[in-house]
């Protein structure tokens, strides 16, 4: 393990970003994250922050980003703001560490094979053409895509992890699935984190989001314990299904994952394609090529699994997408001991933050890097790029394990969409990026719905 004592004579004091007493840069945080942060990142690639009794540092290059999640990843946990999203997700993927989330890991990767993948995509698209259907009957009408976008997934996601539909249910649990993300941001950026035991409003009402997800997960799971169902192959079945030394996933180890599936494979999803749409329509000629490559690609076909070499233009749109909107905004570790990242003394317990976000626009890294440009991740424009410039799914050991189902969801349904409709936005306002758990546009995304033409 790197420490400070093994590079004591190279290790400096990181550039501090200037701050109020006691309070430190905490009032600029609540003010606007991004503002803040953009201003740091101009400042160096590595810079210290102090937020109230937290010490923290920004790191924005790729040999420090990939010094804290790949060489020295075990000098680092999860950051004590995770205990947010912990009240969400329990143990899940997400939060969970060590040995306890190696064991999770090797457990539930079978289920995100290639081959698993590639056989949901049949559902993913049903769900698509469902909801088209009533798409036709709005044509003309301002819809906000983000909010369709949301159902759309969730549907998705229902179907490939438990063979249920969420028809009637899906607004419930949105609703609460949303108000569970917020309550875990809003605890986690919290100075004082009041327990959780108080009966505020607030409190309640996570709690009341809480349940109504808790028993829908469990009744599915105890549905599937009692033999019903018992010839589903979705990913609760493999989950279910998956042993090491004879045992598998208890109830509450199942009820972790599965949440933690639901949030990440429905939120994230629901941001990239919604930013997408946004972006596409501000540049009519990436739309136009889109189109044409989509048509050249399957015609007016319902896309399969195989056809994904045949959309690879559509993979470079949501690739180009998420580097401008990265569905996780940031991420945090925390350090076990003292370290030295890029020549600078990062003593223990301090936080780290990396953020794709401005990782992604590192003038290092991107020509003209607030542009949208697809051809970036064409074969000849991504050469000689560090892999670790680009982070949409994180890196490392704890890379997302649902990458690949992300990027085919995304991939195929951008297609199926484009076929029938085209969205253009309903105001000329600039949309903002709402940086919470995941990057939302704020207020949801207003575009007017128009059919395409053959």
């Amino acid at each position: 393990m790197t420490t400070v004592a093994s590079e004591s004579i190279v290790a400096r004091r990181a550039p501090q970003r200037p701050g109020l007493p006691l309070v430190g840069n905490l009032l600029e945080l609540g003010r606007s994250p991004i503002d803040l942060f953009t201003e740091v990142a101009a400042q160096g690639d590595v810079v210290g922050l102090k937020f109230a009794h937290a010490r923290y540092f920004f790191v924005n290059d790729v040999e420090t980003v990939h010094h804290v999640l790949v060489d020295n990843n075990r000098n680092y946990t999860k950051s004590p703001n995770y205990k947010g999203l912990k009240l969400v997700l329990g143990e899940g993927l997400v939060t969970s560490e060590g040995e306890f989330w190696r064991r999770q890991r090797k457990l539930s990767q079978p289920a995100f094979h290639r081959d698993r993948v590639a056989s949901f995509v049949t559902t993913m698209v049903e769900e698509t053409d469902s909801m088209l259907a009533k798409w036709d009957e709005r044509v003309g009408e301002v819809i906000d895509v983000h909010a369709e976008m949301m159902k759309l997934t969730l549907r998705i996601v229902a179907r490939t992890l438990f063979s249920t539909t969420v028809g009637a249910e899906a607004d419930a649990i949105g609703e609460a699935l949303g108000v569970a993300i917020r309550h875990a941001n809003d605890y986690a950026e919290a100075v004082i984190k009041p327990p959780q035991w108080i009966p505020s409003r607030k409190n309640l009402r996570f709690k009341r989001s809480l349940k109504t997800l808790d028993a829908l997960v469990f009744r599915i799971i105890d549905t599937r314990r009692r033999g019903e169902n018992a010839d589903a192959h979705d990913l609760l079945a493999l989950l279910m299904a998956a042993t090491e030394d004879g045992r598998g996933m208890t109830d509450q180890q199942l009820r972790d994952e599965v949440m933690t599936l639901v949030m990440a494979g429905h939120e994230t999803t629901a941001n990239a394609l919604a930013w997408t749409f946004y972006l596409l329509s501000k540049d009519p000629e990436v739309e136009r090529r889109l189109r044409h490559d989509v048509r050249e690609g399957i015609g007016d076909a319902a896309p399969v699994a195989e056809d994904a070499p045949k959309l690879r233009y559509a993979s470079m749109v949501i690739s180009e997408s998420m580097r401008l909107f990265p569905p996780v905004w940031a991420f945090e570790r925390q350090a076990i001991e003292d370290d030295v990242v890029g020549g600078f003394h990062v003593p223990a317990k301090s936080m780290v933050a990396i953020s794709p976000y401005f990782l992604h626009r590192h003038r290092a890294y991107w020509d003209n890097p607030e542009g949208f440009d697809p051809e970036r991740f064409s074969q000849q424009g991504s050469e000689g790029r560090p892999k670790f410039a680009y982070l949409p799914f994180g890196g490392g050991p704890r890379q997302c394990i649902g990458m690949g189902f992300a990027m085919m969801e995304a991939q195929m349904l951008l297609a199926r969409i484009v076929q029938r409709f085209r969205l253009d936005l309903a105001s000329p306002a600039r949309v903002e990026p709402e940086p919470v758990v995941t990057l939302r546009p704020r207020g949801g995304l207003k575009m007017r719905l128009r059919r395409q033409a053959s």
